[in-house]
């Protein structure tokens, strides 16, 4: 059991049947009243996010999420397949549940599969990937009126923000969690 009191990021626990994370964590401490815990959830099974608060004190059974490290081989339209590297075993997870990671699935990249209880329930990314910038526009040189960042679209599909420096067919670094360009590779 764990108390809304230690919710910290990445805290797993099971509210009213569903598997949750904790995504963002608030303590607010009021006056005469109990402190409020303001918490943004995300729902392990379907990936939705939604934000709820808690009086100081609930409990609620935590669970234990184990990671397994695996490799991302192919998708197929409906399915992605992914082998796990301990027992070369190769799984398939349906793409509705891989909605916050697909933009950053690459073939062959090394990922950690989420289980729960036998069942594989998500996939998480490493912190930072290295991809190829497939298309962007070409900088100017001295083009600083319209801001320091052109769009660009990745080798996977994935499209962000990048420095006006980066050229189609650069290597560089994106943070997997927020979908920023870091660094050129």
């Amino acid at each position: 059991m764990i108390e809304t009191n230690n919710f910290r990021n990445g805290t797993a626990f099971e509210m009213d049947g569903k598997l949750l994370t904790v995504v963002s964590v608030e303590h607010i401490k009021m006056a005469r009243a109990g402190a409020v815990i303001k918490a943004k959830l995300k729902n392990i099974r379907d990936g939705s996010i939604y934000e709820q608060s808690f009086r100081s004190g609930d409990k609620y059974r935590t669970v234990r999420i184990e990671k397994l490290a695996a490799t991302y081989l192919y998708g197929d339209g409906d399915n992605h397949h992914f082998m796990d590297a301990q027992n070369y075993e190769q799984l398939a997870l349906a793409t509705d549940r891989l909605a916050d990671v697909l933009p950053f699935l690459k073939e062959g990249n090394s990922v950690s599969l989420l289980r729960y209880e036998d069942e594989v329930i998500g996939v998480e990314l490493p912190i930072t990937l290295e991809l190829i910038v497939a298309e962007t526009e070409p900088g100017v040189r001295g083009d600083t009126v319209s801001g320091t960042s052109k769009p660009a679209t990745l080798e996977t599909g994935a499209q962000l923000s990048v420095p006006l420096f980066v050229n189609r067919g650069d290597r560089i670094r994106v943070d997997t969690r927020t979908g920023h360009y870091i660094e050129r590779a």
